[in-house]
């Protein structure tokens, strides 16, 4: 199956760098301003040093979220909070590879609890780990940055990482006729999104380049129209 249409592209907003005190508010403003997902970071100050959200918080957003949850697990181990955060609410769960001792296993946990499911490869994390699991993955995550923190810079040498991935989905979607998405975090903004896309991403999060600044909208209305110079909006 040759020249499948290409996923168009999605902005998912990371509420990492949101106001606490207003999450749902939040939640409802980014989306209201255009975004397609919520992405939502869940740390254990174990598998990366720093502690954020858990289930409860997730099921308490789930009201406001009009868009699909998606669920970034760095956390280990991570069979458990799948089944939790699947309960929670979430419609999309990625996880490290390096945090589960089964990956073909908790890809079939969330597959069976009803989510899309995905994978993320921190910045040292070789893409062969993706070759026996194409068959389960709805997303690939590529992280731009060492995971833990927001507010990072991109890391250059990610641009060659997205250009590999996007050949291994292509060929995978050629001879399947399924796509699977390919997600960047980490220092995206309003002036590197057209290159990311350009090396093959087609679904951004964003976290201070949105939350950082008054105007939701504003924000990602210039995303998009970076990314429409790629010709997928």
């Amino acid at each position: 199956m040759n020249n499948l249409k290409k996923p168009d592209f999605f902005i998912a907003p990371s509420i990492l760098s949101a106001n606490f005190a207003f999450l749902g508010n939040e939640i409802k403003a980014v989306i209201d301003a255009g975004a397609d997902w919520i992405h939502f970071d869940v740390m254990d100050n174990h598998y990366v040093p720093n502690l954020t959200f858990g289930p409860m918080v997730c099921q308490a957003i789930k009201p406001y979220a009009t868009v699909p949850i998606d669920v970034h697990l760095m956390v280990e181990p991570v069979d458990d909070m799948i089944n939790a955060f699947a309960s929670a609410g979430a419609d999309i769960i990625t996880f490290h590879p390096e945090a589960s001792k089964h990956v073909d296993r908790s890809l079939s946990l969330i597959k069976v609890a009803g989510c899309k499911a995905g994978l993320v490869l921190n910045p040292a994390t070789p893409v062969y780990v993706l070759e026996q699991v194409m068959d389960k993955l709805d997303v690939i995550l590529l992280m731009s940055v060492n995971p833990g923190f927001g507010g990072q810079s991109f890391i250059p040498s990610t641009l060659e990482k997205i250009r590999q991935v996007r050949s291994i989905i292509d060929t995978y979607a050629n001879n399947n006729g399924r796509h699977i998405r390919l997600e960047v975090d980490g220092g995206v903004k309003i002036d590197n999104i057209a290159e990311i896309a350009k090396a093959g991403a087609d679904t951004f999060v964003a976290g201070s380049a949105i939350f950082g600044f008054e105007d939701y909208g504003k924000q990602i209305s210039a995303m998009r129209e970076q990314l429409a110079k790629e010709g997928r909006i």
